[in-house]
């Protein structure tokens, strides 16, 4: 059982920016710590321990993951850190330059 459980509304608003702003940053994250081969990716829940993906293969079939944040999150703001975080250290592993900010 997950430690931490975030409401409906903080994790809708999660997903839609993951989704609609940061659509690259989750494949890459998928790509370096679950399915090197992924087509696509959409994140779909997190909890306090991991975020979780629907992964779409190359051969259209499509699967769950899940990834652990690197430390737990009991409040929102520290999702944002985790997702960060996974996507520094997904950049790091996959050779990714960091892009321009």
């Amino acid at each position: 059982m997950p430690t931490h459980i975030f409401g409906p509304e903080v994790v809708d608003a999660v997903l839609r920016h993951m989704n609609s702003d940061h659509a690259d940053d989750n494949l890459l994250i998928v790509r370096a710590f679950a399915d090197p081969a992924a087509a696509s990716a959409r994140m779909t829940g997190l909890d306090g321990e991991a975020g979780e993906w629907d992964v779409t293969a190359t051969d259209g079939t499509v699967a769950r993951v899940r990834i652990d944040w690197c430390s737990p999150v009991t409040e929102r703001s520290g999702i944002r850190r985790e997702v960060v975080v996974l996507y520094d250290l997904a950049r790091e592993k996959l050779g990714v330059p960091p892009r321009p900010h």
